[in-house]
């Protein structure tokens, strides 16, 4: 079992290592790592070839990933296309530099905020991935409340602000 869960996270992030590469970019290799306590999220701002947000949320050992060109939304309803990017490692949620030019990514990328995260459903986060359908309450200091991620084609999947249920 420790085996197959460790194959699993490198099969996970192993496009994200074949686009860098790591003695160029001060990005992390990353390495396995025991889940968190409570799931994290992370939402860096990416000043690459156009300014946008990646949000990455810790699933399976990883930080699964969504480029968001208008950042995420601030009003209940308001819908912002994601665009789903190779899975990151978790080392990647403290990442704060300069991707050199010539580099994949390329530019500054900030953290804009963090923190942790729920899973509204009563389902496992992979298989709300699988299904298409992610719905999660944020706990940061800027990203709060409700969320949903819907998946609709290919890699676009919409990030919607979504009312808190009680």
């Amino acid at each position: 079992m420790k085996g197959k869960t460790n194959s699993s996270f490198t099969r996970s992030i192993t496009p994200y290592r074949k686009r860098r590469s790591f003695t160029k970019t001060p990005e992390p290799k990353g390495a396995k790592k025991k889940p968190s306590k409570e799931p994290i999220f992370v939402v860096q701002k990416h000043h690459a070839r156009s300014l946008h947000f990646d949000l990455r949320l810790e699933m399976g050992g990883a930080l699964k990933s969504w480029a968001v060109p208008k950042g995420p939304p601030k009003k209940i309803g308001e819908k912002h296309l994601a665009i789903l990017t190779e899975d990151h490692p978790m080392e990647y949620a403290k990442f704060e530099g300069i991707i050199p030019k010539g580099e994949y990514g390329a530019g500054k990328v900030k953290i804009w905020d963090s923190g942790t995260y729920e899973n509204v459903k009563s389902d496992s986060m992979a298989k709300c991935f699988k299904n298409g359908v992610i719905e999660f309450k944020a706990n940061g200091k800027r990203l709060k409340g409700n969320y949903a991620l819907v998946h609709f084609k290919e890699k676009n999947w919409l990030l919607i602000k979504v009312k808190t249920k009680k």
